[in-house]
C-alpha cells in the first residue's frame, strides 16, 4: 500500500478530504460536547438499569465513534508527517545547493517554496 499523501498527487482524494474535515471537527467544542453527552448517556443507561440491549447500543456507538476517529485521525497524522519530511528534504537540498554555490538564486527560491509547502498539503 502506498502512503496516503502519495496516492493523490493532483489534489486530495475523498478520504483525505474526509480525514481533514474529521480532524477539524474533532478539535471543536461541539465535538467535545457530543462526547460528553455520549459518556453521560452511557452512565445514565447503566445507572438506570435499562435493558442490556440499551447498554450494548450505547457501548457500540462509543466503540464505533472511537474506531472511526482512529482511522481518520491516523490518516491526518500520516499526511502531516509526510509533509514535514518533504519540507525538511527540500530545505536540506536548498541549503546544500546554496552552500555549494550552484545557482544560489534558484536555491533561495526552492527554500522559499519549501517553507510554504504546508499550504499544498
Amino acid at each position: 500500500m502506498t502512503h496516503p499523501a502519495e496516492r493523490s498527487r493532483n489534489g486530495r482524494g475523498w478520504f483525505e478530504r474526509l480525514a481533514e474535515a474529521a480532524s477539524n471537527l474533532t478539535s471543536s467544542l461541539a465535538f467535545m460536547c457530543f462526547c460528553l453527552a455520549l459518556i453521560a448517556a452511557f452512565v445514565a443507561v447503566h445507572l438506570s438499569g435499562l435493558a442490556i440491549s440499551w447498554q450494548l447500543l450505547v457501548g457500540d456507538v462509543m466503540t464505533s465513534v472511537n474506531l472511526l476517529l482512529l482511522a481518520l485521525l491516523k490518516n491526518s497524522e500520516r499526511r502531516a508527517e509526510h509533509a514535514i519530511q518533504r519540507k525538511l528534504d527540500s530545505i536540506a537540498a536548498a541549503l546544500l545547493d546554496q552552500r555549494e554555490g550552484d545557482h544560489p538564486e534558484e536555491a533561495a527560491e526552492e527554500l522559499r517554496k519549501a517553507i510554504r509547502m504546508e499550504e499544498e498539503l
